[in-house]
């Protein structure tokens, strides 16, 4: 792992952000698998760590990460925090998490974002839909006047479930100035519900047709990092990780110094 970064300058801070739809540490080499495997998503195996510490092994190289499908500690992942034991596998030293699906000792399902830098605030939200179990994890950094804030969502199935959660994430969006929005949004870019989350919003979306679905046969574009136009995109990639049914998505973006970075903190490198 690089030990210099994030790397800022007087000029902004560089940022290499990754989303990734993990599927609970579940590999999938074909729709076959969704039958021959379900069993995975309820009880522990040997096969779930070691593709853990594969990702883990991945994931180090960035320095904002948004996971998708983790477990919070139940039954199938051998009551461990699938955001903590990462965090720790790749060194980062901060790790958030939402449970979104809490069921009991059998499988705790949740997001979570890590981090090399400390946030400054946080908070959890359910969205709406007729099926619960969906949310939100929002994260600020930097000043609490004027942050760099990080959402991520893992979106519903249903087209109905994905506007009413659009109309909600938005109202997160435009509470704030600098935004990264990062997740499995369960649509693709020509879709209507990218078009609504676009026009109420200051979101951009420079790049279409980045197909990160199924991971073995890419078609369909579901998985985003959106930002707002004072963040600048340097570079934006499919990352050919096949360790889940999704493929990451990853970004490289400048932001502004002063948004990331306190007044009076001074970054060092390790």
């Amino acid at each position: 792992m690089n030990s210099d970064r994030p790397t800022c300058t007087s000029d902004g801070c560089r940022l290499k952000l990754l989303s990734y739809n993990i599927q609970v540490g579940i590999t999938s080499t074909g729709y076959r698998d969704y039958f021959t495997h379900v069993w995975k998503h309820l009880l522990p195996h040997r096969n779930r760590h070691l593709n853990l510490v594969r990702i883990a092994n991945i994931i180090r190289e960035y320095d904002m990460v948004g996971l998708q499908e983790l477990d919070s500690g139940s039954l199938r992942s051998g009551f461990v925090n699938h955001a903590e034991f990462l965090a720790r596998m790749a060194q980062f030293p901060c790790w958030y998490d939402k449970t979104n699906r809490n069921w009991g000792r059998v499988a705790r399902h949740s997001m979570g974002i890590l981090s090399r830098y400390p946030c400054s605030g946080m908070s959890r939200h359910d969205l709406p839909g007729r099926v619960p179990g969906r949310g939100a994890l929002v994260v600020r950094f930097g000043s609490n006047s004027d942050p760099l804030v990080v959402i991520l969502v893992h979106l519903s199935l249903s087209r109905n479930a994905r506007k009413q959660q659009i109309a909600f994430m938005s109202e997160l969006v435009n509470g704030y100035e600098h935004v990264i929005l990062m997740g499995d949004l369960n649509c693709g870019a020509d879709s209507e519900e990218i078009e609504l989350l676009l026009e109420r919003t200051k979101l951009s979306l420079p790049y279409a047709n980045l197909l990160t679905y199924p991971s073995w046969n890419p078609r369909v574009h579901l998985d985003y990092i959106l930002v707002s136009d004072t963040i600048r995109i340097d570079d934006v990639r499919v990352v050919d990780y096949p360790l889940s049914d999704h493929l990451p998505i990853a970004m490289e973006v400048t932001v502004p110094r002063k948004i990331l970075l306190p007044e009076g903190f001074e970054h060092k490198a390790a």
